[in-house]
């Protein structure tokens, strides 16, 4: 065989991807930004769930506490 029986046999192959093939690499990249959804969604307000412990922790250090967020008067 010559070199350019081999890259004319190389370059006539065919290979068909599936449709399946092309869903599955959808469904991964989903469920990956699904994740990363949940992993998002469960550090929402965290800061404000510790705000009691940062005024006492600024009070006694004698700082000015700027009152943020929800719920703050």
């Amino acid at each position: 065989m010559t070199i350019a029986t081999i890259v004319a046999l190389a370059t006539t192959e065919e290979h068909h991807v599936g449709l399946f093939d092309n869903i599955g690499y959808g469904f991964i990249a989903l469920a990956v930004f699904l994740l990363l959804a949940l992993v998002t969604l469960s550090h929402r307000n965290v800061a404000n769930r510790h705000a009691s412990k940062a005024e006492a922790y600024a009070q006694r250090r004698g700082a000015h506490v700027e009152q943020a967020g929800h719920g703050h008067h």
